[in-house]
C-alpha cells in the first residue's frame, strides 16, 4: 500500500542542471534527472521536551540516508534522518536532562564521553551541518568546560561549542557506499551526464588532448580542463575562520 505524502513537508525541487544564476554551466556533467520532491528535514530538533513517535522509515531521493517520519504528542509531524537501529514505533525526544539513546537530540555538553553522534551543529541553533550522509558517525572524545572535542568521520578532531546540538547514533543505511549503479540509464535518472576523457579531446579543449593515436597525458601531473593541477593541490583555503577549531587534521 502506497503511503500518502505529507503535503506540508514536501515541495517540488527545481532542476539546476549545473547552471548558475546566468544560465552558464558552472558544474559539468549534470542535468536531465528525474523529477523529485524535496522532503523538509528538521535539522534543528528544537521541539524540546515533547516526545515524538516514529511512524515510518522512508526513502529520500535527495540524500543517501533514509528518513524517519515523527509525529509529536501535539500532533505535529516532522522528518529527521533515520539513525541506524531506530525502529517504527520507537519514541525519541530532544532537549536537556534526557538519556543519550539512539534518535534523541542533546547538547554536546550533556553527552557522555564516547557517545556516537551525527547531525552536528557547527553554530548553536543554526541546525545540523556535519555528519549527515549514510553510514557516517562522529564520537565525543573529551570535554574541557564548554568546549567539546569531537572526532569526525574523516579522522579530523575538531572543537565544538558545548551548546551545539547533535543526534545520538550513527546515520543509517551503512551499506549505501557498496551500491552498484548497474547501467547508464540509472545514472541519467540521477542527473549524471556522460563525461569525456581529457586524452580523447582536442588539445584546444583539454591539456591532456592531442597526440597521434592513443597517447598519455604528456605531462608530469594531471590537469583540469582549465590547466589547474588535480593531484596534490590543496583545494581548501589556507586561511579560514574555522581553522582555530581544528585540533588535528584528517589523516592523509
Amino acid at each position: 500500500m502506497k503511503k500518502k505524502k505529507i503535503r506540508s513537508l514536501i515541495s517540488l525541487l527545481p532542476k539546476q542542471s549545473g547552471r548558475d544564476m546566468f544560465g552558464h554551466i558552472s558544474v559539468r556533467h549534470q542535468g536531465g534527472r528525474q523529477k523529485r520532491l524535496y522532503r523538509d528535514i528538521d535539522w534543528k530538533r528544537d521541539k524540546d521536551g515533547i516526545p515524538a513517535r516514529v511512524i515510518g522509515i522512508e526513502y529520500d531521493p535527495n540524500r543517501s540516508a533514509d528518513i524517519a517520519l515523527l509525529v509529536y504528542r501535539d500532533g505535529e509531524k516532522r522528518y529527521i534522518l533515520a539513525p541506524s537501529g531506530l525502529m517504527v514505533g520507537a519514541t525519541v525526544v530532544s532537549g536537556s536532562g534526557i538519556d543519550a539513546v539512539v534518535g534523541n537530540a542533546l547538547k554536546l555538553k550533556d553527552m557522555p564521553v564516547g557517545t556516537q553522534v551525527h547531525n552536528l551543529e557547527i553554530r548553536p541553533g543554526k541546525g545540523a551541518q556535519m555528519v549527515r550522509s549514510a553510514g557516517n558517525v562522529a564520537s565525543v572524545l573529551a570535554k574541557d568546560g564548554d568546549s567539546i572535542q569531537v572526532k569526525l568521520p574523516s579522522g579530523e578532531i575538531r572543537v565544538f561549542d558545548g551548546e551545539a546540538k547533535a543526534t545520538v547514533g550513527q546515520v543509517g543505511k551503512e551499506q549505501w557506499k557498496n551500491r552498484v549503479i548497474g547501467k547508464a540509464g540509472r545514472s541519467r535518472h540521477m542527473g549524471i551526464r556522460p563525461a569525456v576523457r581529457g586524452v580523447a579531446m582536442h588539445p584546444g579543449s583539454h591539456p591532456h588532448g592531442g597526440g597521434e593515436g592513443r597517447s598519455g597525458i604528456g605531462m608530469k601531473s594531471p590537469k583540469s580542463p582549465w590547466g589547474k593541477r588535480t593531484l596534490g593541490k590543496r583545494t581548501r583555503s589556507r586561511r579560514k575562520y574555522s581553522d582555530r577549531f581544528i585540533m588535528q587534521r584528517r589523516k592523509k
